[in-house]
């Protein structure tokens, strides 16, 4: 009865050794897994990072060398945008199903929160729809100049979800396209010619044909503007003590703003030579875009 006794004490005190043995190599196993497939998904991160970037140059410089894109950088950097966006999305899923989670779940899980999901993203998917339509509708292109709500610039890239500006005094503007979409845009560089408006207050008694002819002869004497259309002078309003003469020339967009200037002063200079009094400073007139050739 004694030895019944400590026996059973004898295998209640003993661990079992094979059993703590296997839960310790089933965890370390468990463990090693994780860690391989932790590295794994970073290295598939890394190389889908990698193949973003190159795949998306790649396409930047295949579309740049066609002619038809030459001197327009607009749709290979929206498409290497594209390119890149899709690819590193294609690598967040491999990483998620390397690390064991069904892809097929999130979709569902997403499909039945679509409306929530929705909602979230709206900001951002209306983004990348106005950044479709703009690239569809072309109203400008990287390197126009342009006036988009209050600032006036040079664009420099046009993104799935932004278009950047540079102003002309060197500041960056990241406007979303969305909000680009829904305002005015004026172009700037759409068209090959620009006319500069140039307005003169002159008294009531001042010989009008002696100002036009000084006016006309005067611009067309100016390097940049050009002979076809011919520069012209009108009256544009006659004010309660001076009248309004505007001074009309035309010149190429790309010479437009050392133009503008120069026959400003040219005329100012030429009125004075000839006597005709201004009776207050001059003032510079609207800027009309050329008919498209």
């Amino acid at each position: 009865m004694i030895s019944d006794s400590t026996t059973l004490a004898g295998k209640l005190a003993v661990p079992d050794l094979r059993y703590d043995a296997v839960l310790a190599a089933k965890l370390i196993d468990m463990l090693g897994d994780l860690a391989v497939n932790l590295v794994v998904a970073a290295l598939i991160l890394i190389a889908a990072w990698v193949a973003s970037r190159w795949l998306s140059q790649i396409v930047v410089r295949a579309l740049g060398r066609l002619k038809s894109n030459r001197n327009d950088a607009t749709l290979p950097g929206f498409l290497g945008a594209v390119v890149r966006w899709t690819i590193l999305i294609i690598g967040l899923i491999a990483v998620l199903q390397r690390l064991g989670v069904q892809t097929t779940s999130i979709i569902a899980v997403l499909g039945a929160a679509s409306l929530a999901v929705g909602l979230a993203l709206q900001g951002a998917l209306s983004n990348v729809a106005a950044g479709v339509l703009l690239l569809i509708l072309r109203p400008y292109r990287v390197g126009d100049q342009v006036e988009i709500g209050p600032f006036q610039g040079v664009v420099k890239r046009l993104d799935l979800f932004i278009t950047e500006i540079a102003t002309f005094d060197n500041r960056r503007v990241t406007a979303p396209n969305s909000k680009i979409l829904s305002d005015f845009i004026v172009t700037r560089t759409a068209y090959r010619r620009r006319r500069i408006d140039a307005a003169f207050n002159v008294r009531y008694d001042t010989d009008l044909d002696k100002a036009f002819t000084v006016l006309i002869k005067t611009a067309a004497g100016v390097e940049d503007v050009l002979a076809d259309p011919a520069p012209t002078a009108e009256i544009t309003a006659f004010k309660d003590n001076v009248i309004e003469i505007t001074l009309h020339a035309w010149v190429k967009t790309s010479d437009y703003g050392a133009a503008k200037p120069e026959v400003i002063l040219a005329a100012k200079r030429a009125l004075d030579r000839a006597g005709v009094v201004l009776p207050n400073t001059f003032q510079a007139g609207t800027i009309a875009p050329a008919a498209a050739d």
